[in-house]
């Protein structure tokens, strides 16, 4: 019989704490396969406390290293110090990290230090532009470099991991976690009465290519379509970062038909994204949750490492120029045809179901060296990697790991860091 798996998920952000919960809640209920155990860094703390309470997750350690005005190398050294405290009290079979944030690879790299495998979730994703996004375009990659199991949201980005010569055999396409999330999240949420009611237009934006200029430029098409369409209303939930605060706040936060709102919680973002006409948006998240509920993403960038969702038709780069943003929101606000063809296309993100196939993957090929089919007939299959094995403690020792966090949570969280 098979030996249940040690399963040390790490997260340190709200998306990542999003796509990763359903994962996290289904090894939960699976006792006679996994023991899963979760780690937070907390780069994102208020916003990430939101997302753990609302799926109440259960987390053995807080690593609390966020400081004020600290930057991502004073990040990355207390992060990779904390998590190699816990993974070595630990000793885990296998570490768990999502995207391309500084948690996600340096997660990889403590676990790698520590000889553990690596799986990585939403693997595959690029630009090829190191500068956007940045700094995560760069993280994905190394996050590449060190794991031990690609699962990769689409047919696109396992075609990338095979470019970069990743074995065949260590890829899996899934789907996106982000859409079991958001059905999980649909079927808990109550949502309002539908009733007849103006247009809205969910703004959000955050990313630190749009800091500055590219924001102002935002906010001011943002002005330019509410005065041509007086019946428009705009909902933006502010990201806490100052540099984002400091642009959107005094060039919107006056106007009667905007409505800037706190962060919102996870529940009420996707109720938000259900309720909106259009999605104005920088976010990554956004471009695979809101094709799942029918609404247009106007993606505010001249690139994405999610190009599927623009050839489905979901999503349409617009970049920051203003005319850009303002036409295209125009073009859906006055054109119903453009605005069905949108609406209405297929969801490339997957099914819902991408967190079984991962934990049917990890329980498999945890206890052996089965080959695996990849998914495309073309392919060579490949044998899925030899496991590294570590001994096992009996009990969890988190000492170090509370002694770490001790050290390092006197500071606040810098909402901007990456």
């Amino acid at each position: 019989m098979a030996s249940r798996k040690r399963i040390l998920v790490v997260m340190g952000t709200r998306p990542e704490a999003i796509k990763l919960a359903p994962l996290i809640l289904k090894a939960k209920a699976d006792p006679d396969r996994f023991e899963v155990l979760a780690v937070r860094t907390s780069q994102h703390r208020e916003m990430l406390d939101q997302v753990v309470t609302y799926f109440d997750l259960p987390i053995l350690a807080d690593l609390n290293v966020m400081r004020k005005d600290q930057g991502l190398t004073h990040v990355t050294t207390a992060v990779l110090q904390g998590l190699q405290q816990v993974i070595a009290s630990v000793h885990p079979d296998v570490v768990v990290v999502q995207g391309d944030t500084t948690t996600s690879f340096v997660g990889a790299l403590a676990a790698f230090y520590e000889n553990v495998p690596v799986a990585h979730v939403e693997a595959g994703l690029r630009t090829y532009d190191k500068q956007a996004p940045f700094p995560e375009e760069v993280y994905r990659r190394l996050t590449t470099v060190i794991a031990d199991f690609h699962f990769a949201p689409t047919e696109t980005a396992r075609l990338n991991l095979l470019k970069e010569n990743v074995p065949a055999g260590t890829i899996w396409v899934t789907g996106n976690t982000a859409i079991d999330a958001l059905l999980l999240t649909l079927a808990k949420a109550t949502p309002e009465p539908s009733r007849e009611k103006a247009p809205t237009l969910l703004l959000t934006t955050h990313r630190r290519e749009n800091h500055g200029e590219p924001m102002q430029r935002i906010c001011e098409a943002v002005l330019i379509l509410l005065k041509g369409f007086p019946e428009l209303r705009v909902v933006c939930p502010v990201h806490l970062s100052p540099r984002v605060r400091q642009v959107v706040e005094p060039m919107l936060g006056s106007h009667p038909r905007v409505s800037l709102v706190e962060p919102l919680g996870y529940e009420d973002f996707v109720l938000a994204m259900n309720d909106a006409h259009i999605i104005l948006s920088d976010s990554g998240g956004v471009q695979e949750e809101a094709p799942a509920l029918g609404k247009p993403v106007l993606v505010l960038r001249d690139s994405t490492e999610r190009p599927e969702a623009v050839e489905a038709g979901t999503a349409r780069l617009v970049g920051t120029e203003v005319a850009a943003i303002v036409s295209a929101c125009r073009e859906l606000l006055t054109n119903p045809a453009a605005y069905r063809a949108m609406a209405q296309a297929r969801n490339p993100f997957g099914d819902g179901h991408a967190s079984e196939q991962i934990l049917d993957v990890l329980a498999r090929s945890l206890d052996s060296t089965t080959r695996h089919e990849p998914a495309a007939p073309a392919a060579t299959p490949a044998s899925a990697p030899p496991v590294r094995k570590r001994p096992r403690e009996p009990a969890l020792q988190v000492a170090m790991a509370a002694d770490a966090t001790t050290r390092l949570s006197s500071a606040a969280p810098n909402p901007g860091s990456t």
